[in-house]
């Protein structure tokens, strides 16, 4: 069947963060770096969609393109990682420590960052002409972006701290639950149906992605944005790092695992048990 239940899929899921844990450092950070990258450059892709088209939906319907493919290739992204890897731990996997998952946090932070960075780098030649001249419409909407999303937090205080906050939580949630998704199906179309649709909802709904972000405001930083690297980190990428593995962690891991890995007796089968319990011996 192309369709696997959630019992057997939250065990694949505890297989998958115990396998994160131990993998090597190399493949670790080759596989973050990737991630990063093609996230990135389908963040890039979707904000082009949208300034040329003037509609913001079709780049949110277009942007999970880049999600699906890096899941596909076996990259891996922070925000699943903070999902998985606990879960090994949870389950008491021989050898699964927390400095082992902190350690694969770590690794894949750097990877991440180093991918969207670089191709941040890439964008903003292409949209300066080598900066030669003034950032395109897609580079100063990007910078637009970078301003409204840090000191625009800002300018709330700690309510704005609060709103990145709940939609950082937000937004692990649903690209959480794309991750999950992927392991319902055995099939390429299944798995990635199931995957763009929380995708999509994440994105169109402006929720707050570490690794976007790791694009989208150093992007906009080299683009002349109206912001520093200290706005960016105190008021966007440090919230939305807590917030991205509060949300991944508690809404989906933690409840997958509770409910479909260590399902509790039914009702009736409590009662079954309790009523042979009374009855006396013959």
């Amino acid at each position: 069947m192309a369709y696997i239940v959630p019992s057997e899929f939250a065990a694949k899921m505890i297989d998958a963060g115990e396998s994160k844990v131990f993998m090597s450092t190399k493949d670790t950070l080759i596989r973050a770096y990737m991630a990063g990258a093609i996230l990135a450059l389908a963040a890039a892709f979707a904000v082009t969609v949208a300034v040329n088209t003037g509609q913001f939906l079709i780049g949110a319907l277009l942007f999970p393109v880049g999600f699906c493919t890096l899941y596909l290739l076996g990259f891996d992204l922070l925000t699943g990682v903070f999902t998985l890897c606990p879960l090994a731990l949870l389950d008491k996997r021989p050898g699964v420590t927390l400095g082992g998952v902190l350690r694969n946090w770590g690794q894949v932070f750097v990877g991440n960052f180093a991918g969207a960075f670089t191709v941040a780098v890439f964008m903003a030649i292409i949209f300066t002409f080598g900066f030669s001249e003034e950032p395109n419409a897609v580079g100063q909407k990007i910078g637009v972006i970078g301003e409204s999303r840090t000191v625009g937090y800002a300018d709330h205080g700690w309510a704005g701290m609060l709103t990145l906050f709940i939609r950082a939580v937000m937004c692990n949630w649903m690209v959480s639950t794309g991750v999950v998704a992927a392991m319902m199906s055995s099939s390429v179309s299944g798995k990635v149906i199931a995957m763009w649709m929380p995708i999509l909802i994440f994105f169109y709904l402006g929720f707050e992605h570490s690794i976007v972000n790791m694009f989208l405001f150093p992007s906009g930083l080299l683009l002349g944005g109206d912001f520093t690297w200290g706005d960016y980190l105190l008021w966007n990428e440090i919230p939305t790092v807590i917030g991205n593995l509060v949300g991944g962690l508690t809404f989906v891991g933690a409840t997958i695992y509770a409910t479909h890995y260590k399902t509790s007796p039914k009702r009736n089968e409590i009662q079954t048990a309790s009523t042979s319990a009374r009855m006396p011996a013959e």
